[in-house]
């Protein structure tokens, strides 16, 4: 065993949006049934893993004196790693975070992911990306996402994807300070859940013929919900829309994104809103760190 890796420093966790979000089904469990297609985006919390002995979790907060939670994801992923594989290896993480929660940006879902990443080469454990992708779903449903490496078709609760290939682009997503519960907007008895499937190799002639139609594709049928229970999305996308930015929803809230045009002046947002320029990303940082 190579002995020499002992830390493995600035590890992103990018987030993604939603180009769009269609309801199309209901599992006898209470799942929804869902297609999207998730794009990575340069937008990213960043992890610190130092490799421990005695084969204890530990998080520390990269700011000082701050209450961290007992079993937040990464913490989860570490351990469902170790038990999944029966390592006695431990690891010290820290973890920077930049993405905001209740956003849609799938940020903790990335953080587990990457710990799992990191964890896997960390520990030398080399285990396939397929393993690692079992092993994330049982921590949510957009973890398989992260680890798959690539922008992807996603279908059925999240967990069937199929890498699409997405020309560049730049956004501009807007996160207001209130959040929109997950669970609130997907129980709500007006949501839409019967939205017609769609064909992959339709969106994927879009992308090939007109890029451009890409970021208009669909709709998010989370949306309407969501604006009912978070009004400050409603005036986000207000707000961009004044700017000539179409502007939807992505995941279930409460960020908005819109495709940047540049030169436009973003200097009013509202305070307490986060306002980002992002670029997205063919595929993730990680790919390379397992095989599969």
């Amino acid at each position: 065993m190579n002995t020499a890796l002992t830390e493995l420093r600035d590890v992103p966790a990018p987030a993604k949006l939603n180009l769009f979000l269609h309801i199309v089904g209901r599992r006898a469990d209470g799942y929804h049934l869902l297609q999207s297609v998730f794009m990575l985006i340069d937008w990213c919390d960043t992890l610190h893993f130092k490799l421990r002995q005695d084969g204890a979790i530990r998080r520390i907060d990269a700011v000082p004196g701050s209450a961290l939670p007992d079993n937040d994801l990464v913490v989860r992923a570490a351990r469902a790693l170790q038990a999944a594989t029966g390592c006695a290896l431990g690891a010290d993480i820290t973890l920077e975070k930049r993405l905001p929660t209740e956003a849609g940006l799938g940020g903790g879902s990335s953080d587990a992911a990457s710990t799992l990443l990191a964890l896997n080469r960390l520990w030398q454990l080399g285990l396939p990306r397929t393993r690692l992708a079992e092993i994330g779903l049982a921590l949510g449903a957009d973890v398989p996402f992260f680890i798959g490496g690539h922008n992807a078709w996603v279908e059925g609760i999240g967990e069937q994807l199929t890498p699409v290939d997405l020309p560049p682009g730049r956004f501009v997503v807007v996160k207001p300070p209130t959040g929109a519960s997950t669970a609130a907007i997907f129980g709500s008895p007006v949501l839409k859940r019967d939205t017609k499937p769609a064909i992959l190799s339709g969106f994927a002639a879009d992308a090939q013929e007109n890029p451009e139609l890409v970021w208009s594709h669909g709709a998010n049928d989370l949306q309407a919900v969501a604006q009912a229970v978070c009004p400050d999305i409603s005036d986000c996308i207000a707000w961009l829309a004044r700017k000539g930015l179409q502007a939807r929803m992505t995941g279930s809230g409460s960020a908005v994104f819109a495709p940047w045009v540049e030169g436009t002046d973003l200097s009013d947002a509202s305070p307490g809103w986060q306002v980002k320029i992002c670029s997205n990303w063919a595929e993730h940082p990680l790919r390379a760190w397992c095989e599969g």
